[in-house]
């Protein structure tokens, strides 16, 4: 399905232009199906993509990235999926221009109704993603490199890199910390 563009909002535009750049170096997690490689990008219209340029999504923490998964593979089910097998992975990523969104305060500056997010089951994320994908957009157009924003899954900062903005080298698989253990992180985590 071909994603189309809404028109960009100008105060949205004038407000993220404000903002300084960062850069960030470090490392970062994914996690993924096993047999895919944690490098490659998409346009998956989630969060902080409307399905226009292709991102990478990673979490500043183990936990985070598979949270972000496991929300994503239970899809509001009452019976989390037994057989998925997901590998958890170890990134080394560079970004030279990122937006930083410190906390739901800055989203909350941008328009984003802070009081739902990350709240909302499943089926009801699009109510939740326009104005997050109105931001990145945004950024994208701005030529920034990525985001460095609040999970909304675990008490962490992701980080999204736009992977059209990112030189060949600026994101590297640092290490493979094999398959993610569902029942125990399950058990551990989620009550």
């Amino acid at each position: 399905m071909a994603h189309t563009r809404r028109s960009r909002d100008s105060a949205l535009i004038d407000a993220i232009e404000a903002l300084p750049p960062v850069q960030f170096e470090g490392t970062v997690w994914r996690v993924v199906r096993k047999g895919r490689s944690p490098v490659d990008c998409a346009r998956s219209g989630g969060r902080w993509d409307d399905g226009t340029f292709d991102v990478l999504y990673t979490s500043q923490q183990r936990d985070g990235a598979i949270a972000e998964m496991y929300f994503h593979l239970g899809r509001g089910q009452p019976v989390f999926p037994s057989k998925v097998e997901y590998g958890v992975h170890e990134l080394d990523v560079k970004l030279d221009n990122a937006l930083q969104l410190v906390d739901l305060g800055a989203l909350q500056r941008l328009g984003l109704d802070t009081s739902r997010y990350g709240q909302l089951s499943y089926d009801r994320a699009c109510d939740e993603y326009p104005r997050s994908q109105d931001i990145a957009e945004a950024a994208h157009f701005l030529e920034f490199d990525g985001l460095i924003v609040p999970s909304a899954r675990w008490d962490c900062m992701n980080v999204i890199l736009f992977c059209d903005r990112v030189p060949p080298g600026a994101m590297e698989i640092a290490a493979d910390h094999g398959l993610v253990n569902w029942p125990g992180w399950i058990k551990a985590n989620i009550r």
